[in-house]
């Protein structure tokens, strides 16, 4: 082989060896920050991970939130339609946080009990967080009752709550 040659096969066999072990190194510190989002029908059923950070959503459900008098801990379950979760959170909730209305919250799952370290509303009467979207058209697909894009004051079969 000509030495010209054989110095570009070394370069291009380095290269490819470098790039390899920096994707690996990316993936493999990466992995800790991914939160996988499940629906609530999921948690309950156990199929989501105790003790690793995850997403969950859906729709609070009106009458189940309950506030501490002496901190700023608080307690509300969530709905698919299909399952509720309760979920414990410490801290202040957003403005657009209510009965009725969709919400995200990270953390972790103990002993069938959400762990909330943060809180997500929806941001304007029009919008629902994608993944609440999503698990509550797979609900009602399945259950094969009326999705309905916000959970104001509805059930997900379409009722009023009111």
């Amino acid at each position: 082989m000509h030495p010209v040659r054989k110095q570009r096969l070394m370069i291009v066999l380095f290269i490819v060896v470098f790039a390899s072990v920096a994707v690996g190194l990316m993936a493999f510190a990466l992995r800790q920050n991914i939160n996988l989002f499940y629906p609530p029908s999921k948690l309950i059923n156990g199929e989501a991970p105790e003790g690793v950070n995850i997403r969950a959503g859906g729709c609070v459900v009106p009458g189940s939130i309950s506030r501490s008098k002496t901190d700023l801990a608080v307690s509300f379950a969530i709905t698919d339609g299909k399952g509720d979760v309760t979920v414990k959170y410490t801290g202040i909730l957003p403005d657009l946080f209510s009965e009725g209305e969709a919400a995200v919250v990270n953390g972790q799952m103990q002993g069938g009990i959400f762990m909330a370290e943060q809180v997500l509303a929806k941001h304007d009467e029009n919008y629902t967080p994608v993944e609440v979207a999503e698990a509550m058209a797979d609900a009602s697909a399945k259950t094969g009752t009326s999705h309905q894009a916000s959970c104001d004051g509805m059930d997900m079969s379409g009722n009023k709550n009111y």
